[in-house]
């Protein structure tokens, strides 16, 4: 592969990946949606990420219940509204104390 290539690889790969980034932006900035939906919208985000990234999460010690056990705490220094890092050694902690302990 040549330089010339590979600069058309990285220029199609980016306007196919802005395309549907700029597109709902220009034909829906018109369209006045329901509160309902618009607060339905919000959440997507959210969901995406969390079915991204729960799989991995569960499966990551090679233990399920040590899994669970470090995503509960996450999940509950998460809700303390702590620092990222804080949530993710927390974590962590959890999940390596639980295995530790045996139990």
């Amino acid at each position: 592969m040549n330089q010339t290539e590979l600069i058309l690889i990285v220029v199609f790969m980016a306007v196919v990946t802005y395309l549907p980034r700029m597109l709902p932006l220009v034909l829906l900035r018109d369209i006045n949606m329901p509160p309902f939906l618009k607060t339905c919208l919000q959440f997507v985000p959210y969901a995406i990420l969390g079915a991204l990234i729960f799989p991995g999460a569960l499966y990551s010690t090679g233990s399920i219940p040590t899994a669970i056990a470090g995503i509960c705490g996450s999940a509950l220094l998460a809700y303390l509204r702590l620092n990222l890092v804080i949530v993710v050694v927390g974590g962590i902690l959890c999940a390596y104390l639980f295995g530790y302990t045996g139990t």
